[in-house]
């Protein structure tokens, strides 16, 4: 059992490595298939012990072999992640004993591709890339939906009624997008663009796709409270001023894999706190 979860590390970085590829590309506008990976800065062609994920970072001193210049920390952190990430969702839903939980690792696994790719390239151009929200949130719905359609038919079907199908998306997952995304909304207008942008209303509604109810509450929450001890720190280190400009999706893409992982654990936590 072991080897497999280091078999599927290693698979995750290897996704994480494309991954890359994809952040990089989408800021150049290059083709993310037809090129070969190549130096930033000297654009020599890499080999394949040169896109080794991780290792080759290390044994390359972090530096291009052809031209000396320093690789971007991004690039391991990038693959280290991606992996560290499918390891957890293996672990959540290891044993895969039925089909419908091997449909639900299979989209956790594509939507956490999204996520990541979301997470560095907001943190690094203080973007939310439309190519990429928007595929992310068709795919969330969509899966949701069928999802539904699934336990509808497998409790009973139209005997039960259409508004269970009703009550099953609209009231957990979707309504769940929709309070996400209408909050970062009314934040957008009433600062007018100043606290948040457009961005943070897409990724909302991907959240409460993602997460649903109660989960999405705790991953706002988390987002908030990380937000501001990170933007405390940068302040007292003084990286940061306060006038300086901080993207706030990394926050709120790290709570929702906080929340996917552990908000049930943490809900249950604070209500037995609160009950104390």
């Amino acid at each position: 059992m072991p080897v497999f979860y280091i078999l599927f590390f290693i698979l995750g970085t290897i996704f994480g490595s494309f991954l890359n590829v994809i952040i990089c590309r989408l800021k150049t506008g290059e083709s993310i298939f037809k090129n070969r990976s190549h130096c930033p800065s000297c654009q020599k062609k890499l080999n394949w012990c040169e896109l080794i994920p991780i290792i080759s970072f290390v044994i390359q001193k972090g530096k291009c072999r052809n031209c000396g210049k320093k690789i971007s920390w991004q690039y391991p952190l990038t693959e280290l992640a991606t992996g560290l990430v499918f390891l957890l969702i293996l672990n959540f839903q290891f044993p895969i004993s039925n089909f419908q939980t091997l449909i639900h690792t299979g989209f956790l696994l594509l939507i956490s591709c999204f996520l990541v790719v979301l997470f560095v390239f907001d943190l690094k151009h203080y973007l939310v890339p439309d190519i990429i929200i928007y595929p992310a949130i068709v795919i969330a719905f969509l899966y949701n939906f069928q999802f539904s359609i699934f336990n509808f038919s497998a409790r009973g079907g139209p005997a039960l009624g259409w508004q269970s199908i009703f009550n099953s998306l609209i009231f957990n997952y979707l309504l769940a997008g929709l309070i996400a995304g209408a909050f970062f909304l009314l934040i957008v207008l009433v600062s007018r663009g100043k606290w948040m942008g457009m961005g943070d209303v897409k990724i909302g509604i991907l959240m409460g796709l993602i997460l649903g109810i109660p989960q999405i509450f705790v991953a706002l929450f988390l987002a908030f409270l990380i937000g501001a001890v990170v933007s405390v720190v940068l302040l007292i280190l003084k990286k940061k001023t306060l006038k300086s400009e901080i993207p706030f999706g990394p926050f709120l893409i790290g709570a929702t894999f906080i929340a996917l992982f552990w908000g049930e654990f943490l809900l249950n936590w604070y209500l037995g706190l609160s009950n104390l």
